[in-house]
C-alpha cells in the first residue's frame, strides 16, 4: 500500500469568469469528499483547488492507492423464515446468500442474534477496499456531475479520442485533457472521452514549451508557472494582482489609487492566467462627463481599473490586466487606449443630449413605459408615489417642523423616475437615480431634491447607507411602500427563495428608514394611506394590509436576531416580547428592546414573566374576562377578601401610576423596573388566592384584578414572552 498526494487536473477551453472561483472550489471539495468516503483519503489530507482560465484541478495529500478492507455485519431474514425445522437452509436464505457472492457452505458461519423481539440471521463478511484507478474514477465523476453550471454546452469529441467523432458530450466547456498523478505515477482514467496521463497546456502565447509534463503531484504549481507561464492558483493570482495594482498606481504617484471592487477583481483573474498590469490613458475632455459614467463603463465593458486621486475623483488613467508581456508594451497599451475611446464617446454623447431636455419635460414620457401589466405604467406608479410622499411629508410637519418641505418632497417624488427615459440610463441602467441627480441639478433644482432623486433607491442593500436628507427620506420610504402595496395586492408574493420583486429588501428599507429616522409614523397608518391610492386595483385593501403588515413585521424580527444588527443581535424571545405587541411605530422598537434586555436581568425577572403567562392563560380560558371593564378601577375593593389579593391591589395602585408615568414620558426601561416590585404580592396573590372562586361575584372581581395587573405589564412587551 502506497500513501502519496494526488493532483487530478482538467484542461478544457475558457471557462465562465464570474463563475471561475466557484467552479474551481466545487471541483476541488467534492473531488476530496468522495476519495474520503472510499477511504482512499483521510481527514487529515489537505486539499488545494486550483482555477486558471483554462483548467479546473486539485492537490490532496495522503491518498493512498488501495483502500483497507472493511468487515461488515448484514441482516439477512429471521431464523424462523431463514432455516427450516431441521435447521437447514431455506431457497430464500441460499437467494440472499447467493446475492451477497456466498453459498451454502456460509450457513454454519451465520450468527444468531435478537432484532427486535425476533431472532435473524447475520451474514459476517468482508468488502474489499476500493482501488484508487476505480475510486478516483467514481470520484472525478461525481465531482464533474457536481459542478455549479446554470447551462452546459454539447460537443463532439475529437476524432483521435477514445470515442469516434461523431460522439457529444455536455460540459460547460469542451474538454482537451485529464492529468491524473498519484505522487509521480499516472493514475489511468478516462473521462469526457478523454485518458488520462502527466501532460497538459500552459500558456496559449507565453508557455516555455507546447506541452508541460508534470513528473510529480508536488511539483504541479511550480511546473505550471515555470513551463507553462500559468499561476494555477486562483488566491495566488488575485494576490499578484492586487500587488501589481498598487505598484503601477505608486508609479503613477500623485496619491491615486485604483478603484476598489471585489467582484471586478475576481472576474479578472478568471480571464488572465499571467498577469501584467499597464497604465493607461484617456482624453481629459471625458472628464467632464460624471465619473460613475465613465467608471462604470470601464469597469462592466472593459474589465478596467479607474485610478482615483486622493480625494475620490477620476483621474484620466486606468490600469488594465493583461495576459501577456511583451518586451515592448506599447502596442497593448496603445490597443486598450483606442478600445475605450468609443465607449466614452458614447457616455459624453449621451449626456450631453441628456442635458438638452429637463427633467419636468420627460414626465410625460413616462406614461409610455409599462411598469406592471395589473398596476399601469411608470407615470401612474409616480402618480401613486407622490400622493404616498404628500401623505408622509404632512404627518411628519409636527415632527420636523417644515410645512414647506411638502412642495420638495412633491417635486422630488414627480421626477424621481425620469431619468429611466433618458439616453444614459437606457445604455446603463445602473445609473439610475444617480444621473436623475446631475440632470436635476443641471436644471437649477434644489439640491434637496437632486439628493432625493438620486437616494430614493436608497438602502438598495444590506449595509447601504440611507438617504442623505429629509425629502430623499420620505420619497424613499414612498417609493418602497407603493412597490411592497402594489406586489402584495395583486398577489405577487415571495415565496422560498424567489423574490423577483426584492419585496423582503424594499420592507426592510422601510424598517431602516422609520428606526433609523426616527420617524413619528405609525405603520398601520402608512399601509392604510398606501393602499387607498391604488383605487380598484386592488380588490381586498384589508387583506393586503393585514398580509403587508404580517411581512414587514417579519421581516423586522428577521433583522433584530441577527448577529450583525447594530445591538448586537437580540435574542428571540425578546424579540417576540416587543414585536408581540405590534408596536405601531417602529421607532419604539430599539427602546423597548433594550428596556426588556434590562428588565430581563432582574432577579425578578422570571417570576413575573411567569406570572405574566398564567394570567393571560386564567383570563383567555374565563369567559368573565370580557363582561369586566378592563381598567384598574373596575377593582371592587369592598369585595377583595383575602390578604393577598388586597396587597396585590394595593400595590397596583402604589406603582402603576409611576410606571404608567414613565411609560408616556418615554421612560420605558425605569417603567419595567419600576414594576419589578410587584414580584412579592403577585407571588403572594397565587399562593393564597383562588381566582375561580364559586362566588361568580368574587371570580369577577378577581379576574379584573389580574386584568388590570396584566395590562400594566405589557404596555412595553409581552412579558410572558420571556418566560422558560
Amino acid at each position: 500500500m502506497s500513501v502519496q498526494n494526488l493532483l487530478v487536473e482538467l484542461f478544457v477551453e475558457e471557462l465562465p469568469p464570474k463563475a471561475l472561483k466557484k467552479l474551481g472550489d466545487a471541483f476541488a471539495g467534492v473531488l476530496a469528499e468522495q476519495l474520503k468516503a472510499q477511504g482512499l483519503a483521510t481527514d487529515a489530507s489537505v486539499v488545494t483547488a486550483f482555477a486558471s482560465p483554462r483548467r479546473l484541478a486539485a492537490h490532496v495529500t495522503q491518498v493512498t492507492d488501495k483502500a483497507a478492507d472493511r468487515a461488515v455485519q448484514q441482516k439477512l431474514m429471521p431464523v424462523g423464515v431463514g432455516l427450516d425445522a431441521a435447521g437447514q437452509a431455506t431457497p430464500a436464505l441460499l437467494k440472499k446468500l447467493t446475492a451477497l457472492g456466498a453459498d451454502a457452505a456460509a450457513v454454519p458461519g451465520l450468527k444468531r442474534a435478537m432484532d427486535g423481539k425476533a431472532e435473524a440471521l447475520f451474514y459476517d463478511s468482508v468488502v474489499r477496499g476500493a482501488s484508487l484507478e476505480a475510486g478516483l474514477q467514481k470520484a472525478l465523476e461525481e465531482s464533474l456531475a457536481k459542478l455549479p453550471i446554470p447551462k452546459v454546452m454539447t460537443y463532439q469529441l475529437e476524432t483521435d479520442c477514445e470515442l469516434p467523432g461523431w460522439s457529444s458530450v455536455n460540459f460547460v466547456r469542451p474538454a482537451h485533457g485529464v492529468l491524473a498523478l498519484h505522487g509521480s505515477s499516472v493514475v489511468p482514467l478516462k473521462v469526457l472521452g478523454l485518458k488520462s496521463g502527466n501532460t497538459t497546456k500552459g500558456h496559449r502565447f507565453e508557455a516555455a514549451k507546447p506541452v508541460v509534463t508534470v513528473a510529480h503531484a508536488d511539483d504541479y504549481a511550480d511546473t505550471l508557472r515555470r513551463d507553462g507561464a500559468v499561476i494555477a492558483s486562483f488566491a495566488e493570482r488575485r494576490a499578484e494582482i492586487v500587488r501589481q495594482l498598487a505598484a503601477a498606481a505608486a508609479q503613477v504617484g500623485n496619491g491615486v489609487r485604483p478603484i476598489e471592487d471585489d467582484a471586478l477583481l475576481d472576474e479578472v483573474t478568471a480571464l488572465v492566467e499571467r498577469p501584467n498590469v499597464l497604465i493607461c490613458a484617456f482624453e481629459t475632455q471625458f472628464l467632464a462627463v460624471p465619473q460613475e459614467c465613465l467608471i462604470l463603463t470601464m469597469k462592466a465593458n472593459q474589465k478596467y481599473f479607474p485610478l482615483l486621486d486622493a480625494s475620490g475623483k477620476l483621474t484620466h488613467q486606468f490600469l488594465v490586466v493583461s495576459n501577456i508581456s511583451p518586451a515592448d508594451a506599447s502596442a497593448v497599451i496603445g490597443g486598450n487606449e483606442r478600445v475605450v475611446r468609443p465607449r466614452l464617446a458614447d457616455a459624453k454623447f449621451f449626456f450631453d443630449q441628456d442635458r438638452k431636455k429637463t427633467l419636468a419635460s420627460r414626465v410625460e414620457g413616462l406614461g409610455k413605459v409599462v411598469y406592471h401589466n395589473k398596476l399601469g405604467t411608470q407615470g401612474e406608479r409616480v402618480t401613486r408615489v407622490r400622493e404616498i410622499a404628500k401623505s408622509i411629508a404632512k404627518a411628519l410637519t409636527n415632527q420636523w417642523g417644515e410645512p414647506d418641505g411638502v412642495e420638495q418632497v412633491d417635486l422630488a417624488a414627480q421626477l424621481a423616475k425620469t431619468d429611466l427615459v433618458t439616453d444614459m440610463v437606457g445604455e446603463f441602467p445602473e445609473l439610475q437615480g444617480t444621473m436623475g441627480r446631475y440632470y436635476a441639478l443641471n436644471d437649477g433644482l434644489p439640491e434637496s431634491v437632486a439628493d432625493a432623486i438620486e437616494d430614493h433607491y436608497k438602502p438598495r442593500f444590506a449595509g447601504d447607507s440611507l438617504p442623505r436628507g429629509r425629502v430623499g427620506v420620505v420619497v424613499a420610504l414612498a417609493d418602497k411602500l407603493e412597490t411592497l402595496t402594489g406586489m402584495f395586492g395583486i398577489g405577487n408574493l415571495p415565496t422560498g427563495d424567489k423574490d423577483p420583486f426584492a419585496l423582503r429588501r424594499h420592507a426592510l428599507g422601510v424598517v431602516r428608514l422609520l428606526i433609523e429616522n426616527q420617524l413619528d409614523l405609525a405603520l398601520p397608518a402608512l399601509l392604510q394611506a398606501a393602499t387607498q391610492v391604488f383605487g380598484d386595483k386592488i380588490t381586498d385593501p384589508t387583506q393586503t394590509v393585514q398580509a403587508l403588515s404580517d411581512f414587514i413585521y417579519d421581516r423586522l424580527a428577521v433583522s433584530l436576531r441577527d448577529p450583525q444588527h447594530a445591538g448586537g443581535g437580540f435574542s428571540a424571545q425578546e424579540v417576540d416580547a416587543v414585536l408581540a405587541l405590534r408596536p405601531a411605530r417602529l421607532s419604539w422598537v430599539s427602546q423597548r428592546l433594550a428596556a426588556v434586555r434590562a428588565f430581563s436581568a432582574l432577579p425578578e425577572a422570571p417570576a413575573l414573566a411567569a406570572a405574566n403567562k398564567r394570567i393571560g392563560n386564567l383570563l383567555k380560558k374565563s369567559e368573565e374576562a370580557s363582561e369586566g371593564n378592563k381598567e384598574t378601577g373596575s377593582v371592587q375593593a369592598n369585595l377583595l377578601q383575602e390578604s393577598a389579593e388586597k396587597d396585590l391591589f394595593a400595590a397596583l395602585q402604589n406603582t402603576v401610576p409611576l410606571a404608567n408615568q414613565q411609560f408616556d414620558a418615554g421612560e420605558v426601561t425605569a417603567s419595567l423596573q419600576t414594576l419589578a416590585a410587584l414580584r412579592a404580592p403577585v407571588d403572594a396573590f397565587f399562593e393564597g388566592v383562588m381566582v375561580n372562586a364559586p362566588d361568580p361575584a368574587l371570580r369577577r372581581n378577581r379576574l379584573a384584578l389580574l386584568q388590570s395587573l396584566h395590562l400594566a405589564m405589557n404596555r412595553v412587551a409581552d412579558l410572558s414572552r420571556l418566560a422558560a
